[in-house]
């Protein structure tokens, strides 16, 4: 991957094996390469099918039920090494901690999907930013009453959308 300037890399050997973790499906999006993929699942309307393996498919009673999804999963085409990055949208440098890149040691990215339809093999939802064949780490219920913070703030990230530039 190419670095842009100031960008900082891990040593290698900060990138140990910890954790066993195992892919229970795979999404299916119309997003072929990285550039085609929005920047953040709100960005798009496409929709997106989410393929369990046969063995995680009883995990998904009741989950009809809720009207949104958090979809957790594994940016496979992402460079692990970058600790520091420069976003194309920002002058600045920041932490790959203070960013959502799918770049990162582990590059696990996450969306609240609007939750179209539960299917005989997995889930059909709208507003993914992932390649198509993503792996699927993980599903959870999105519940308003505990995963919203209105009035959280948003760091450096504000300061770009007063700019016009998020």
């Amino acid at each position: 991957m190419n670095k842009r300037p100031g960008e900082i890399e891990l040593n290698h050997n900060s990138l140990n094996h910890d954790a066993w973790i195992s892919f229970i499906g795979r999404i299916e999006t119309p997003f072929k390469t990285r550039d085609q993929c929005p920047r953040h699942g709100r960005k798009t309307d496409e929709v997106a099918r989410i393929r369990l393996k046969p063995d995680f498919i009883p995990g998904l009673k009741s989950l009809e039920t809720c009207s949104h999804v958090i979809v957790l999963y594994w940016m496979h085409e992402a460079d692990r090494t970058l600790i520091q990055q420069r976003p194309k949208f920002a002058d600045a440098i920041h932490g790959t901690f203070a960013l959502r890149s799918p770049n990162r040691p582990n590059p696990i990215s996450l969306s609240v999907a609007d939750l179209l339809e539960v299917t005989e093999d997995g889930l059909l939802v709208r507003h993914l930013d992932c390649l198509d064949g993503t792996p699927l780490l993980d599903l959870k219920p999105y519940f308003p009453h505990t995963d919203s913070i209105p009035d959280a703030n948003a760091g450096w990230f504000d300061t770009l959308k007063s700019d016009g530039k998020a």
